[in-house]
């Protein structure tokens, strides 16, 4: 389903974000995994991306993998580094022989495994870039087939509720985010964060910008206290609020402790978004099913329908 279908006919949405495994044990947990969270009816899954070969085909095959099951609605992560135009749109044209309907245009970080990389080689240096020419493309292919209107994928982009790191300049890091939207972005999904009070103020400075489209809030529970570390790390810049900190410290290292606190603070985090009419959750799985699962019992919910039982009208 188009995103722009899928955010009229709900009021709010629930997506699970799952990464390519590398090993096949690691492809055993996944779908595992998949199975156990499929019950809960997510609007759609995502597939993160990596710009190295390996990972990058990883990521195709998996997203037609899922496609052909027909339960989940893969969107794959697209991203700008190491791409020319012309790997850009054989990978579009790929999804679209497969029937993929959306994907998330992304800035992407240069592979480790690549030090040194000039990124001037890149077709796109931006997202807003990458989201324009995902736009063209669907417009072109419309003409070419007659039909104008056809919409082709979806397009989601990224949102830093505390601040993309690569921006200090908050003014014109919102300016960035519009052009994204203007390009064509049709959804924003945004950066894990611990503090609502923090996706609050972003959502209002993103209706302050003119920006009108759907922000999807993202939310990663804290399973161990090694994971928090990790987070921290990979998701730079992000805020664990005080509170937060001083729950995980009151667990004095049980590691059951630490988890139980963890699920407890997303469950809050997800109960609050949804009081105050979030258009989305998206939940950073890390390739498990046990955290999120957690979550909708504590909601007290067996799947996402119970979450979303508004229908916008369509005409």
């Amino acid at each position: 389903m188009h995103a722009r279908d899928l955010f009229d006919r709900y009021s709010t949405t629930f997506s699970f974000e799952f990464f390519p495994p590398k090993t096949p044990d690691a492809a055993d947990q996944l779908f595992a995994a998949i199975t156990e969270l499929e019950p809960l009816k997510p609007s759609f899954v995502s597939i993160t991306y990596g710009a190295g070969g390996s990972t990058r085909d990883l990521t195709h095959e998996l997203v037609v993998r899922l496609k052909q099951r027909g339960v989940l609605d893969p969107v794959p992560h697209l991203t700008c580094v190491c791409h020319s135009e012309p790997e850009v749109r054989a990978i579009l044209e790929r999804y679209a022989q497969a029937g993929i309907g959306n994907v998330l245009a992304l800035g992407g970080d240069v592979p480790k495994e690549r030090p040194g990389y000039d990124r001037a080689q890149d077709a796109f240096q931006n997202a807003c870039g990458l989201a324009g020419y995902v736009k063209a493309f669907n417009d072109q292919n419309a003409r070419a087939a007659g039909h104008p209107d056809e919409r082709g994928f979806g397009i989601g982009v990224a949102g830093y509720p505390e601040g993309h790191p690569g921006t200090p300049n908050r003014v014109k890091e919102m300016d960035f985010l519009k052009a994204k939207v203007d390009a064509g972005a049709d959804y924003i999904v945004t950066q894990l964060f611990f503090s609502n009070d923090d996706f609050y103020d972003f959502r209002d400075r993103c209706g302050l910008a003119g920006i009108r489209v759907p922000i999807v809030a993202g939310i990663m529970p804290i399973t161990s206290a090694s994971g928090m570390m990790r987070m921290a790390d990979m998701a730079a810049g992000t805020r664990f609020p005080a509170p937060l900190l001083r729950s995980i410290n009151r667990a004095s290292g049980d590691a059951e402790g630490v988890r139980r606190v963890g699920i407890h603070w997303a469950t809050e985090q997800c109960r609050d978004l949804l009081d105050h009419n979030v258009r989305g959750i998206h939940f950073y799985t890390l390739n498990r099913s046990t955290a999120t699962r957690e979550i909708y019992q504590n909601l007290g919910v067996k799947d996402s329908t119970q979450l979303q039982p508004v229908r916008r009208a369509t005409h």
